[in-house]
């Protein structure tokens, strides 16, 4: 039987074709190794997709928390302009949970009275302790005018039912229409 011998051509024809290969999955394992560390990183940073609303959030404490002090219009960063809106880290937030009575600008004493009363009393809530902010349960997630619709909460508690409570703020579907 003679000797069966390859040339150089069939020779580097089969090397290419085995070069071929690597050279086509070459992509492969950067791909494997950058796919993981995106992900990693994505959630690191916090940059995953927002939750649905539908899911409840699980809590794990109060961590907000800031000194408050009766707003002024120089002062918009931590303060409390009425009864059920303030000023949190720049933010207006309206708490979505309750309607309280204007403190500046109302229509008779007595709504002037329970306002400032309504702001005081907030005001000493949100000093209290740490608290947690909850995005609107029932809505929107701003207002006409802007401002976030939050629910203020300490401990799993409302802080806007306290000032229900303590007859200082009314639920939004018992709204009378004003305080005189």
């Amino acid at each position: 039987m003679p000797e069966q011998t390859i040339d150089d051509a069939t020779y580097r024809r089969g090397y290419r074709r085995r070069n071929n290969v690597w050279r086509e999955l070459s992509w492969f394992l950067p791909a494997l190794i950058a796919v993981p560390l995106a992900a990693a990183s994505v959630a690191t940073l916090g940059l995953s997709p927002p939750k649905s609303q539908a899911r409840p959030v699980v809590e794990t404490g109060d961590i907000e928390s800031a000194q408050f002090a009766a707003c002024t219009n120089r002062m918009q960063t931590n303060c409390v302009i009425d009864g059920d809106t303030l000023y949190y880290r720049g933010q207006a937030i309206r708490i979505a949970d309750i309607n309280a009575p204007e403190a500046g600008r109302s229509t008779c004493a007595k709504e002037a009275r329970i306002g400032s009363q309504a702001a005081a009393r907030l005001q000493d809530l949100l000093n209290a302790a740490p608290f947690s902010l909850h995005r609107n349960p029932d809505g929107p997630n701003e207002d006409r005018y802007g401002r976030l619709l939050r629910t203020i909460t300490r401990d799993g508690q409302s802080i806007g039912q306290i000032l229900v409570a303590e007859g200082l703020a009314e639920n939004p579907e018992n709204f009378r229409r004003g305080w005189c």
